[in-house]
């Protein structure tokens, strides 16, 4: 028990989630843990983005628990969620196509305190191609090099908890390899939990330590790759 207690990052428990007199969530649980890949499952519209949000803060939850590292998060803005470690990653990137490479990702700096206002080395290791470019704008990259850029920005915050949100989406192959590359480095560390947003099976059933699939807003199945048998998986994302 001790050791899921230092291991655990984020716990989610029983969310409900709406918008106006829709419903996007029902009882949706899952947990992260450090040094592992929680990938949350399923075809779209299901509620995956909507979980993003709920765990980020830019949805408010109807009930449920929200904790990172032990501590309630439901009540805190967005901004104090980044503070307390959360980076996100949003579906279509959302990278300033205005400011340079290195603009943005001096905008991770916003939730650090003065002393740690530097970009990492090692996200040049991950993503050598960001080096190469930072003079250039945003918008001027192709959209592999821009996830890369997302998720660059992402980790200047030094996240305990990072969140991708289908960072394969549009992707071409070559990049999704060195993605995937960078996320399982990083789980490797076991300094950061990672939650995993995913429509591409094949791609999620490489990295993810535990999986939940959604289905219209509800968990309908959960467990490690042994647990969730792969041909059923499989079978009702065709659906």
């Amino acid at each position: 028990m001790q050791q899921e207690k230092t291991t655990r990052m984020l716990n989610v428990e029983n969310l409900d989630l709406h918008y106006g007199a829709a419903q996007a969530l029902r009882s949706v649980s899952l947990k992260a843990e450090l040094g592992k890949v929680t990938c949350v499952i399923g075809r779209n519209g299901v509620g995956k983005t909507s979980l993003c949000r709920a765990i980020t803060g830019q949805q408010k939850i109807t009930r449920g628990t929200l904790e990172l590292d032990g501590k309630p998060i439901a009540n805190l803005a967005p901004a104090d969620r980044a503070r307390a470690g959360i980076g996100f990653v949003p579906q279509g990137r959302e990278i300033f196509p205005l400011l340079s490479v290195e603009e943005n990702l001096k905008t991770g700096f916003a939730p650090l305190s003065v002393k740690d206002r530097f970009i990492p080395d090692e996200i040049f290791e991950l993503f050598p191609v960001l080096n190469t470019m930072l003079g250039r704008r945003g918008g001027d990259l192709s959209g592999g090099q821009q996830q890369q850029l997302a998720i660059g920005r992402a980790l200047v915050m030094r996240p305990r908890l990072l969140i991708l949100d289908e960072p394969t989406e549009g992707i071409q192959p070559s990049i999704i390899k060195d993605i995937g590359r960078a996320i399982l480095h990083l789980a490797s560390r076991g300094t950061m939990a990672i939650v995993l947003v995913e429509q591409y099976f094949d791609f999620a059933l490489e990295l993810a330590d535990n999986f939940i699939l959604m289905e219209r807003g509800e968990v309908v199945m959960s467990g490690n790759k042994q647990r969730m048998g792969e041909e059923d998986v499989r079978q009702r994302l065709a659906l």
